[in-house]
């Protein structure tokens, strides 16, 4: 504390000696005075800074001591979405100054920061380092700007908030560090209070709390865990309740009043610094202000004894079900896709000759390149009960917002799924189809996490199902990369996070398929080959200029040039065969995409493969 400079002690000394009031939402207050939802809020720091000085002054009004800087999602990550990554100093400088002049002398500035979040839909998360880039970045500006503290807020990464500490302790300003606990006392990342506070504690956060989240029940109910660990002041900044959608806007319907004596009960469990989040307007800071003003911090008593900071144990991987043949023999999977309409009859049949056949499982694609088809776990429900042939279904995080992964995840199991392929999904501008939007709550990584949580027994914020599911988790894989290492890289993530089996894009390279089974050895679980025979020349064409995660070599490109009809079939499967005979005896299993649902190709592989082995 004495390395910080003057006004950030003195803001410290003021947590000891009284309660702290902050501010309340600022996107609340922008979008009431008609900003739309869909635009960047930070960016108004530099084209609409007077629209952001009066949010500031609004609050300084209604009494808080404490005002946050717009400049919540003002990293690279979230700017670089819009165009914005060159402008992050700038956005983040200005909210710093706006903040800093309707502070004045008597109030104090907190530069807001909050998780880092890649953009929508691209399945690619950030680095350690990276995010350590990202987030000195906006933190730098930030002080450059004059702010006397940083607010990390929203986190539900442990490993993120610890590493925005130590980003706050080498710059040299105090780091209030919040958490956002959901329903159930944990984060979406599954960490609660018992695993937070000891971890934020030796990170150096000068103050520890929570924010956001269900609503001021769920959040005071976080701050009593908090209190009975720690002698860190604490912080809380609730939501106003939930929000209900009126008349084309978004209303929060909590009360001043109520929301004031919520305050006045986190303050009588403990907690230093109050404010608001989502929905708190200047009204719930006044109505906080005059109920908690001149109030002081009550004494707590510790526990002797923290409650298990012990996170949930890894995955254990056991290939069993359909991949029980695995090490003897090649295990065969054959993708089929969901009909475009309400007749089943053709997937139906074509799942009985795949399974007299000797397929292992059938893998049932969700509407692929992002086109509308059948829902494909009722469909796999009714493969696996009419034609007796495991189906792996594929989920993807595209189509569903987090509750709904997890309602249709259970119903899954309770339909007698236990196989699943976690994939985040193609993005709706590829398929185009009119008015459909892409979700993206999670990615393929984060999608496990929640299939492995659900196989414990919890949702992936950790409460209690009552029991448990039995999933086999499977991931993809894509090779067709010019640095294949760093998708090694992203497979070990998705291992570490529950996957016991992959399958690949398509290969058409023996050199490729040589090098990705010297990358995937190591690995220890079962990784099938994706085989996707060509069918002619503009087929080739297509997957290779304009179907993500598909590339072909010049030499093949080169072979079914001028080929179509029957002959460019059997050009396709000769360039099958011979990377089938390359990777006899070294492949684990094969997963055959049959192209236009032409059955009769993948049975003629399967029947290769029986051969070879």
């Amino acid at each position: 504390m004495s390395n910080y400079p003057s006004r950030s002690r003195r803001f410290l000394e003021l947590c000891a000696e009284r309660i702290v009031i902050g501010d309340g939402a600022m996107g609340t207050l922008l979008y009431e005075r008609g900003v739309s939802l869909d635009a960047n809020f930070e960016h108004l720091n530099l084209v609409r800074p007077t629209l952001v000085a009066s949010v500031h002054e609004a609050y300084a009004a209604a009494g808080a001591d404490l005002l946050e800087t717009n400049t919540f999602g003002a990293n690279r990550a979230r700017l670089g979405t819009i165009g914005l990554q060159g402008k992050v100093a700038d956005i983040n400088r200005a909210g710093a100054r706006l903040a800093r002049q309707a502070a004045g002398s008597d109030r104090y500035v907190a530069g807001s920061v909050g998780p880092l979040i890649g953009p929508r839909g691209v399945d690619a998360p950030l680095g350690e380092s990276e995010k350590r880039q990202i987030l000195r970045e906006q933190m730098n500006a930030l002080a450059e700007g004059g702010v006397d503290l940083f607010l990390l807020e929203t986190f539900s990464s442990l490993a993120d908030l610890r590493l925005a500490l130590a980003v706050a302790g080498d710059i040299g300003l105090p780091a209030v560090a919040q958490l956002a606990f959901l329903e159930g006392g944990r984060t979406r990342d599954g960490v609660d209070a018992g695993m937070a506070v000891p971890v934020l504690e030796s990170a150096g956060a000068d103050l520890i709390g929570a924010n956001c989240g269900s609503g001021p029940r769920d959040l005071l109910a976080a701050v009593k865990a908090m209190a009975a660990l720690t002698d860190r002041p604490l912080s809380a900044f609730a939501n106003s309740g939930f929000p209900q959608y009126r008349d084309g806007r978004y209303i929060y319907l909590a009360t001043p009043e109520y929301f004031a004596s919520m305050g006045r009960e986190m303050v009588a469990a403990g907690t230093t610094l109050v404010g608001g989040c989502c929905g708190t307007t200047p009204e719930h800071i006044r109505a906080l202000a005059q109920a908690v003003r001149g109030s002081v911090p009550v004494p707590r008593i510790l526990m002797t004894q923290t409650p298990s900071a012990v996170p949930p144990p890894p995955p254990v991987c056991r290939p069993t079900g359909f991949l029980d043949g695995w090490g003897r023999r090649p295990v065969v999977t054959v993708e089929l896709d969901p009909p475009r309409g309400l007749n089943c009859d053709k997937v139906l049949a074509a799942a009985r000759s795949l399974h007299e056949a000797g397929v292992d499982a059938i893998s049932l694609a969700e509407n692929p390149l992002a086109h509308i088809r059948l829902g494909n776990l009722a469909l796999a429900s009714r493969l696996q009960q009419e034609v007796g042939v495991p189906v792996i279904a594929h989920v993807t995080c595209r189509d569903r917002n987090l509750i709904g992964l997890h309602s249709d995840l259970m119903g899954a199991h309770l339909l007698g799924l236990r196989n699943i392929l976690a994939v985040t999904g193609d993005p709706v501008s590829l398929g185009g189809e009119s008015g459909a939007t892409s979700v993206f709550d999670l990615n393929s990584i984060g999608l496990l996490e929640l299939l492995s949580a659900l196989n414990r027994g919890t949702n992936l914020m950790g409460a209690d199902l009552g029991g448990h599911t039995e999933f086999l988790l499977g991931a993809a894989f894509n090779p067709n990369v010019r640095n294949m290492e760093g998708q090694i890289l992203r497979l070990e993530k998705k291992i570490a996070a529950g996957a016991c089996f992959v399958q690949t894009q398509p290969v058409y390279d023996a050199a490729l398929l040589d090098e990705m089974l010297r990358l995937t050895e190591p690995l220890g679980i079962p990784v099938l080959v994706g085989i996707l025979p060509l069918v002619g020349e503009r087929n080739a064409e297509f997957l290779h200029n304009e179907v993500p995660g598909i590339r072909l070599p010049e030499t093949v490109r080169q072979r079914m040039r001028g080929k179509r009809g029957p002959e460019g079939v059997a050009e396709g499967l000769a360039v099958a065969r011979e990377l089938i005979n390359a990777g006899r005896g070294r492949v684990g299993g094969w997963y055959l995409m049959p192209p236009f649902g032409r059955v009769e190709i993948a049975l003629e592989l399967i029947q290769l493969i029986r051969r070879s082995n």
